[in-house]
């Protein structure tokens, strides 16, 4: 019997609009080596989606076997329902945006947005009204005649934006555009990527390994592992109800603990039982528990609760993350309180706050933070192109 509760079901997601890309059944490898398994993945008209996942998972390939850079070995690639596996990239309606943005240097900001239509041979009448437009759109009007090199790394970001929606395309593919920005910069871009889109009504496609960049733009969350997507939904479905132990790691901070359901909407880990919100697994069903660091209540030390010895405090400016040593098991917790090494406090958890998830092959691999540090949590500076290709 399939696992339910009142939660939405894992995987799904609300579908409004036409799929406007769709790929069937695709796989890929390179070298002998699977880089995609036989992906399924629809696309909506006019949804912001994001491909999310670690280096090497295959979330750039899949960016470009929609853009047209790599074929597939197995699968369809339908656009607006056709089969476009043996178009070009310039026949294709999309238009892609690289993290190394590759604007011309010897043209000017006018010249770079107005290239493609220059190609198209547009008039110029049409060339220079659009370019107008384009520029106000990213909020660099006055810089026509600006020389590229004398701009800084977010305005020559929103040039190659404006470039790419000059030629109207009806799919905007998006490659780690913000990774060599700074970080206030970025966050600020991430805002502007999210208004541009919604203002275009323009499909984006964009690829990350930044978990926060896809929880706070996206409309739809693809994450993918080894070439294979572990879950699709909205960034709270994702956040909220992770399909998997991966997934639950991959988005934000979790402890993940091994438990079993003793009943519909009991649950036993830690050595005891508590109320939870899930039904529908086995008799003592073996399960992953998650449960987030920022919905545990720190509470006096009592019998009622799991109580331990706190082992480490980060100060993380809104919040402090305090790993907790309970019974040899090193929780996190995120509090506004601050508390001290050494003391001995209680762990408060609602029903509602334990989520239930299905042993995978996950399973095991994710748990508590006994060698916990943020160096840790940095992603490898070896690109995935290298990885993938």
């Amino acid at each position: 019997m399939p696992a339910v509760s009142g939660r939405r079901l894992e995987g799904e997601r609300d579908v409004e609009g036409n799929p406007v890309i769709e790929l069937k059944h695709i796989s890929v490898a390179f070298d002998g080596e699977p880089i995609l398994q036989d992906l399924n993945l629809s696309i909506r008209d006019g949804e912001f989606v994001t491909l999310l996942g670690p280096s090497g998972c295959g979330k750039t390939t899949t960016l470009r076997i929609i853009g047209g850079f790599v074929n597939p070995d197995a699968g369809d690639i339908l656009f607006n329902g056709k089969r476009i596996n043996d178009l070009p990239p310039y026949k294709r309606g999309v238009n892609t945006i690289f993290q190394k943005y590759a604007l011309f240097p010897h043209l000017n900001v006018f010249e770079n947005v107005a290239f493609g239509m220059r190609v198209q041979k547009k008039s110029e009448k049409e060339i220079r009204k659009t370019v107008k437009e384009m520029l106000e759109m990213v909020s660099l009007s006055g810089y026509e005649r600006r020389s590229v090199h004398r701009l800084s790394g977010g305005q020559q970001q929103r040039v190659a934006i404006a470039r790419a929606l000059a030629n109207n395309p009806k799919v905007l593919l998006l490659d780690e555009p913000l990774g060599a920005l700074d970080l206030k910069l970025r966050k600020d871009m991430q805002v502007e990527l999210k208004r541009i889109q919604q203002a275009t009504g323009i499909t984006f496609v964009f690829v990350t390994h930044d978990q926060e960049e896809a929880l706070s733009m996206s409309d739809t969350v693809v994450v993918m592992d080894k070439g294979v997507i572990q879950q699709i939904g909205s960034p709270q479905d994702i956040y909220n109800e992770p399909r998997n132990a991966f997934v639950a790691d991959f988005i934000g901070e979790s402890n993940i603990l091994d438990g079993i359901m003793v009943d519909d909407f009991l649950c036993e880990f830690a050595g005891r039982r508590f109320r939870c919100v899930d039904q529908g697994f086995a008799p003592r069903e073996s399960v992953d528990v998650v449960i987030r660091p920022e919905d545990i209540d720190v509470v006096s030390a009592a019998e009622d609760c799991l109580t331990g010895v706190v082992t480490q405090v980060t100060f993380k400016g809104v919040h402090y993350e305090i790993i907790v040593d309970v019974n040899g098991f090193k929780w996190m917790i995120q509090s506004t309180d601050c508390q001290r090494v050494g003391d001995t406090i209680g762990l408060r958890i609602q029903p509602d706050e334990i989520h239930i998830m299905k042993k995978s092959s996950y399973s095991g691999l994710f748990g508590d933070y006994s060698s916990f540090s943020d160096e840790m949590d940095e992603e490898p500076s070896a690109p995935e192109e290298a990885e993938e290709a």
